[in-house]
């Protein structure tokens, strides 16, 4: 059931004036703060920076009158329970304790099966969708051996790498959750892997999004995606990925978020990017399992950390 508070939020996300809307980073970190949803509806954003400075223009000029959002907001939670979704907030105790570390975090995610406390133990597999044979062999060992460890396997339901993940954790009878670069309620993308997303959340998976359930996928949503995948796991690894590859962007968000970025011996022997990131100090080298699992906290520490950064929220306020 959506609460009156996750549809205020939704209803501020809907904003727009002139063709610009508010940023949903400065939305998520602003309603992370005690009482910052009701400050938004007043028309003051607590945060001094560039992006509250642009919002405040559009936040003031559309807060009068709210029909046309609130009946956006209305058709997208019947879109997304229609598809079996539900809404999950950072204004909700079960948002993902490692996304809400980030600064860039969403204001909202539909969900498809369910988010767990042992998701915060968990690690992104992804590369190229033009994988090859070894390729897929390595992204298939790497998510077998997480998930045996009781790791989360996150991937991004993608051709490729993706698939190779999610199968190979569902088939070791792991968790394996599968963050979307399209909404919730749309045509499941690519399509060729619906069968596999159903089958992902029928064996206690899930399915992420962060986008409106109805939105389809554009150049600018997977990039995004990334962005969150990153912010949902520990650290990624890299099975393989070329210089222009949507998973050597993942990289590099993962370590400017301060995640652990992991890097396939192979992968660092044939791109100079992967070395250069080696080099910097920016990412490990995995030559084996253990290599990652060296490295990864256990999630009661980071549930921990989620709550220790909001009780900073509330001394610093």
């Amino acid at each position: 059931m959506v609460t009156e508070r996750q549809r205020r939020l939704l209803t501020l996300c809907a904003l727009r004036h002139e063709g610009t809307g508010l940023d949903w980073k400065l939305l998520a970190r602003t309603c992370q703060r005690p009482d910052g949803l009701d400050s938004l509806f007043s028309g003051h954003i607590p945060e001094r920076s560039a992006a509250a400075r642009k919002a405040l223009p559009v936040l003031r000029a559309t807060l009068p009158s709210l029909h046309e959002e609130r009946d956006r907001v209305e058709a997208e939670i019947e879109a997304a329970e229609r598809a079996g979704a539900r809404l999950v907030t950072v204004l909700d105790d079960d948002y993902p304790a490692n996304l809400r570390l980030v600064p860039d975090l969403p204001p909202f995610l539909f969900v498809r099966g369910g988010i767990v406390p042992e998701d915060a133990r968990s690690v992104a597999v992804v590369g190229t969708r033009q994988v090859t044979e070894e390729g897929r062999r390595r992204a298939a060992r790497m998510a077998r051996g997480l998930a045996r460890e009781g790791v989360v396997v996150v991937s991004g339901l993608a051709r490729g790498v993706d698939t190779a993940a999610h199968t190979a954790a569902l088939e070791t009878g792991g968790r394996t959750v599968a963050v979307i670069g399209t909404g919730i309620a749309a045509p499941t993308y690519p399509p060729e892997n619906r069968a596999l997303a159903e089958r992902l959340v029928a064996e206690g998976g899930a399915v992420v999004s962060q986008f409106w359930p109805t939105s389809g996928p554009a150049r600018w949503t997977f990039p995004r995606r990334n962005v969150t995948m990153s912010g949902f796991t520990q650290g990624t690894v890299v099975i393989e990925a070329a210089r222009t590859s949507g998973a050597k962007m993942q990289a590099r968000i993962a370590a400017d978020h301060g995640k652990r970025v992991f890097l396939l011996r192979s992968l660092v022997a044939q791109q100079q990017w992967a070395m250069t990131m080696l080099e910097r100090g920016r990412a490990k080298e995995v030559r084996e399992l253990a290599d990652v699992l060296s490295d990864l906290a256990s999630a009661e520490r980071v549930q921990r950390a989620g709550e220790q950064r909001q009780q900073l929220a509330l001394a610093v306020l």
